[in-house]
């Protein structure tokens, strides 16, 4: 009984929910244009598939799995901890914390994580619209503002890696930033002729989930997914621009 709740609850979710009625719809369209309908059919069993944490886990693993959280007990140094920039629901009557996003909360937090751990490391927060909440965050969170650097005026990781590289030059650095984001990223700092230590984080593992929710669609799912994609076409661009100009990026 336990399982057949938890099945029908989450095939009443929004997505699924939503994927189903258009299917059913379909059965009562006119199927004259065969194309249409078949290419549409596709459109719907693509969508429900990639957003199942089953295949959500077959695109990410790959990834994922080449990664780990950083290991402070095999890093006596560290100079810098670079936190990079991500999603931000800015509204002035919350906390800094409750307006940064799932993504920022993550970097953030393992941020922090290695400041307490590395006293005498520099945390500096980044992204044109989440530094200053990320700061605001870890002042709260036990980290001296003295010890937090801000970089406001990045609009991405490119501008990032860019503003930020004079100033890590010749230092230890941790780059704290998402388990999807970190190959791009640390290619970008390399450019600028930074090492750097991976610090990723906000990994996903959806074959833990029950065998009952693996063929399910699920926006958590659909999300990381969506996170991965973007990250290859972020390096198929980087890619395409250093084709065209060896010194874009």
């Amino acid at each position: 009984m336990f399982v057949i709740k938890k099945v029908l609850g989450s095939l009443l979710m929004p997505l699924p929910l939503s994927l189903i009625a258009i299917a059913i719809c379909l059965l009562f369209i006119s199927k004259n244009n065969k194309k249409s309908y078949g290419l549409t059919w596709l459109i719907i069993v693509s969508t429900w598939l990639i957003s199942t944490p089953f295949i959500a886990d077959k695109v990410i693993s790959p990834v994922e799995m080449h990664l780990a959280t950083f290991n402070t007990q095999k890093k006596t140094r560290v100079d810098k901890i670079v936190v990079l920039g991500c999603d931000v629901y800015a509204n002035s009557r919350l906390n800094a914390n409750a307006q940064l996003g799932g993504c920022a909360l993550s970097r953030l937090t393992e941020g922090v994580r290695l400041a307490h751990y590395y006293k005498s490391a520099q945390l500096v927060v980044s992204g044109q619209t989440s530094a200053n909440l990320m700061k605001q965050t870890a002042i709260e969170l036990g980290i001296s503002a003295s010890r937090i650097k801000t970089n406001p005026n990045a609009l991405d990781t490119k501008d990032e890696a860019k503003q930020l590289a004079p100033y890590l030059v010749d230092t230890k650095v941790a780059l704290v930033t998402s388990a999807s984001h970190m190959a791009r990223a640390k290619d970008l700092f390399i450019a600028q002729g930074i090492d750097v230590f991976e610090a990723p984080t906000q990994f996903y593992n959806f074959a833990s989930q029950p065998p009952y929710r693996q063929f399910i669609a699920q926006v958590t799912a659909l999300k990381a997914v969506t996170a991965h994609f973007y990250e290859l076409l972020g390096k198929s661009w980087i890619q395409i621009r250093r084709w065209l100009d060896p010194e874009a990026l």
